[in-house]
């Protein structure tokens, strides 16, 4: 792993900008992919251009085109004409040529494909483009060793040689029937400890661990980390054998994934980076900010219908800020733990009302411990003030349960939706609790202030 200090970019940009053919070719002979891909981070497109063209090694220069991030790489491909982005789609396994081609647009498409000179492949990618993206068949790779049961040991070792000149890394031996569907897996140990006579069948592990080509990522994801895979095979509906993932790829989309529900969470409304220009990132956060601002004129709304009450009792003006934030952060926290569980497969929609009984239990607990505690402050630091020490109390105590109850069925009805659950993190549910809790502190307190006084 290369890490480029201050001086090392200023060095390098410094030979781009003289042009110094030879020793540009230096500074990136030896580095990996990622590396040069991070590289070009710190570049302007221009320099990065300039020294992506020089890179000798063609299948280098493909690798370092599926490093970098979709923006850079999608700069660098405006640059190439149909022809040269076809001839690096030559050079890459199927899965990320389709992941190259699916940021084309869809006239650029056809006339790419027309340029790849490997017409099984060109067919391959054809193929893949019809699976969604979000789904086992669009993150699959059709390059594999696959071979029939019926064969022997020595013809295994053949064949085995002849598909692996097509295929860069092996990570299982498939095993398949004359119709090719899937029947098991060969390790490779079995190769060298059974007889070479041996049937494949005879030494074939059955029923291996597989996924159906309109899975979804994420449960592609939970069976990796299950079953400690690092490859696992794709059939269609009828059980054949039609590609593969590899753990790398779901990394990929996992880490993807992660950020996108990061951001989210956080009211950002699109996929965004640090390095995207103003107007990206003001498009991407102000929508939900402008949200806010409307949850902030409901709440100003709210007190001034009861501003004649709060007037009388300055004292419910001092908890505002504390029904608000009490309220948010209780939403949060248990949206945030039903969208875990969502996520990593221990919580399902089916258990839902288990959990919403078991959130409500969780929310009466930690109701009467911060209303029993706040109960406390209020009758230390205004003795005799016992109506509003008690509708305080008594406020926060329903706010809990209604952040805890509401926070916890929002996520389990957005996942119902089909609708990412991760939104149910964000400021939707911060702003609702503002509103809701306000409303039932200033309509509680009051009422109990009428009837006790203050």
């Amino acid at each position: 792993m290369k890490d480029f200090s201050r001086e090392d970019i200023e060095r390098i940009e410094d030979i781009i900008d003289s042009r110094d053919v030879e020793a540009a070719r230096r500074e990136v002979s030896e580095l990996h992919p990622a590396d040069i891909a991070e590289l070009f981070q710190s570049l302007n497109l221009r320099r990065a251009e300039w020294l992506f063209n020089l890179i000798e090694d063609k299948e280098k220069k493909a690798d370092v085109l599926m490093e970098l991030d979709e923006e850079d790489r999608g700069k660098l491909l405006e640059e190439m004409s149909a022809e040269q982005i076809g001839d690096f789609i030559d050079l890459l396994d199927t899965d990320d040529a389709v992941d190259l081609i699916q940021e084309l647009d869809e006239e650029d498409r056809e006339e790419v494909i027309q340029h790849i000179d490997d017409v099984e492949q060109a067919g391959d990618i054809v193929d893949l483009l019809k699976y969604d993206e979000d789904t086992a068949g669009g993150l699959m790779g059709t390059e594999l060793i696959a071979i029939n049961e019926n064969i022997s040991m020595p013809d295994c070792i053949k064949e085995m040689r002849r598909q692996a000149e097509e295929v860069d890394d092996i990570y299982n031996v498939y095993v398949i029937d004359d119709d090719n569907r899937l029947r098991g897996v060969l390790p490779l140990k079995k190769m060298v400890t059974h007889p070479s006579v041996s049937k494949i069948r005879n030494v074939m592990e059955k029923d291996p661990i597989s996924v159906r080509t309109d899975t979804p990522i994420e449960d592609v994801a939970l069976d990796f980390e299950k079953y400690d895979l690092v490859a696992m095979p794709v059939v269609d509906s009828i059980g054949r054998l039609v590609g593969q993932i590899t753990v790398d790829d779901v990394m990929d989309q996992v880490r993807e994934q992660s950020e996108r529900d990061y951001q989210l969470a956080s009211g950002i409304s699109s996929d965004v980076d640090a390095s995207d220009s103003i107007w990206s990132q003001t498009k991407a956060r102000l929508p939900w900010l402008l949200i806010g601002v409307v949850g902030g004129i409901v709440n100003s709304l709210i007190l001034t219908g009861f501003e004649a009450q709060i007037a009388a009792v300055t004292a419910l003006a001092i908890f505002i800020p504390l029904i608000g934030g009490t309220g948010g952060n209780v939403g949060v926290q248990a949206s945030a733990i039903v969208v875990q569980g969502l996520a990593n497969g221990r919580l399902d929609i089916i258990h839902a009302g288990r959990q919403i009984a078991h959130e409500f239990l969780v929310a009466i607990l930690n109701a009467v411990v911060i209303s029993g505690t706040v109960l406390g402050y209020v009758l230390v630091t205004q003795p005799h003030k016992y109506a509003i020490s008690f509708a305080v109390a008594a406020s926060l105590f329903c706010v809990v349960i209604f952040a805890t109850v509401f926070g916890t069925l929002v996520p389990l009805t957005l996942e119902k939706m089909k609708i990412n659950p991760a939104l149910a993190t964000g400021p939707f549910i911060q702003i609702t609790n503002d509103v809701v809790g306000l409303m039932i502190y200033v309509g509680l307190s009051t009422w109990m202030l009428s009837l006790f006084g203050d």
